[in-house]
């Protein structure tokens, strides 16, 4: 008896031992595994990134493209566009376009043709972080919001709401953290601010908190520009700064059309 204590009882325990460790080893790995499962893709393994190639569908025939193009040509040579301001008038005319006497701007087709062979086919829109630089061209695709819903859906009560600035805030943070959402262009109103430049400074500032992606808005009234552009330099200064890369912040601004 006092052999099997002294000898086969720390045999025992020995096994114990051995079987906790290979269960916490076990364990360790378990978690290891849920771990690297939850943790976020590489950047490179993720199936949905920026600048994904597109140009797959393809709904006209090489035919049917070019008869557009030729459609188009005499639009912009005979027909023209209306309303330019002065300065787009002197940048247009002063690269070969024609200020008619009814002020209208038209185009000739040999300018047209010029221009295409000279234009760029690819460029960098730099964002304020150069995770989100936007590499445009080659038939890469990249998706954003878009729209300008005046309403929002409140999930608990299934009932409607008019958007707020605070809606718009939250969802711009939302879009910070989609994979799948590459710019944020302004998906509604602040409903909620009455006052159209405050609205407009406001709206403009909900997005540049919520993401550091690229931003799009739109101007309630062209009187608002000024104010806005402050805050836009702001930022574009920020991103300015020793060490920062690229030019500036690119934030697209969609101004309203008259007509």
């Amino acid at each position: 008896m006092e052999r099997v204590e002294q000898g086969y009882v720390p045999v025992t325990a020995g096994r114990a031992a051995r079987s906790g460790a290979r269960a916490g080893a076990r364990a360790g790995g378990r978690a290891a595994r849920m771990a690297l499962r939850q943790a976020p893709l590489a950047e490179d393994l993720r199936p949905i990134r920026p600048g994904l190639r597109g140009g797959q569908y393809r709904p006209l025939s090489d035919a049917c493209v070019a008869r557009i193009h030729e459609t188009a040509l005499p639009a912009l040579s005979e027909i023209g566009l209306a309303n330019a301001p002065p300065s787009g008038i002197e940048i247009l005319t002063g690269a070969g376009a024609e200020l008619g006497e009814d002020g209208r701007i038209r185009f000739p087709r040999m300018l047209v043709e010029e221009m295409q062979a000279v234009a760029a086919r690819g460029t960098t829109l730099h964002g304020r972080d150069a995770a989100h630089d936007l590499q445009l061209g080659d038939a890469r695709v990249h998706y954003g919001t878009a729209v300008a819903a005046v309403h929002v859906v409140d999930l608990e009560t299934r009932s409607y709401s008019e958007s707020t600035a605070a809606d718009l805030y939250t969802a711009a943070k939302l879009a910070q953290h989609l994979d799948n959402v590459h710019f944020f262009q302004r998906p509604m109103v602040c409903r909620d601010i009455a006052d159209p430049y405050e609205m407009d400074v406001n709206t403009l500032y909900a997005c540049l908190s919520g993401t550091t992606k690229h931003v799009g808005t739109s101007f309630s009234d062209p009187v608002n520009v000024a104010g806005r552009l402050d805050l836009i330099h702001l930022v574009r200064g920020r991103a300015r700064q020793p060490g920062a890369r690229g030019p500036s912040s690119a934030i697209p601004i969609v101004s309203s059309c008259r007509r």
